[in-house]
């Protein structure tokens, strides 16, 4: 029994410790979720000039301008296409996850990315990052780049906006050169 009254006197103890000042509570509910904008199922065009540039196919759509700095997220899921003049597709990434920060124009996309030019090329990698200022995406991970006839390797790389030129650093495997391609030919 008296262990009984221990445990009950513990318990109580407890309980009543814990208070939060409601300042600190208000601070807490305005950085939380209820600061961003959700929205589900999203498309959203791009247009340079009256043309067409891409398309982003969302899952899950989250803005947040009160973070710092801002930044919008396509969560569970995307799909970007980029168009040329004549609204050709010159290249699909998908993802799983993606960050856009509007300030400064980068985007940072993350986990299972792969992505196809107009050639049919496939990179595949874990983070790419686009740096508005460059006009180029580049990243520190390990790709992986398929071609018709071959299939590099890579610790990371650096491409212009629709894949079509591409470093990759470290370069892995067999490679095709044409013989126009080598130095003293």
């Amino acid at each position: 029994m008296t262990k009984c009254w221990l445990y009950l006197l513990l318990l109580t103890g407890i309980l009543f410790s814990c208070k939060n000042k409601t300042s600190e509570i208000n601070e807490l509910l305005a950085k939380s979720v209820f600061a961003e904008d959700k929205a589900d199922e999203v498309v959203i065009i791009f247009s340079e000039d009256g043309k067409v540039k891409g398309r982003l196919f969302a899952t899950q759509f989250i803005i947040n301008e009160q973070a710092k700095p801002p930044f919008m997220d396509a969560r569970k899921g995307l799909r970007i296409e980029s168009f040329d003049d004549s609204t050709h597709l010159q290249s699909t990434l998908t993802a799983k996850y993606a960050r856009y920060y509007p300030q400064k124009g980068n985007i940072l996309i993350r986990d299972s990315i792969v992505v196809v030019n107009k050639k049919g090329e496939r990179l595949q990698t874990e983070e790419l990052v686009w740096n508005d200022k460059l006009k180029k995406f580049y990243t520190g991970k390990p790709v992986t780049i398929k071609t018709i006839t071959q299939t590099m390797y890579g610790d990371g790389l650096e491409a212009n906006q629709d894949f079509t030129r591409y470093q990759i650093t470290n370069i892995k495997g067999i490679i095709q050169v044409n013989k126009t391609e080598i130095p003293g030919n």
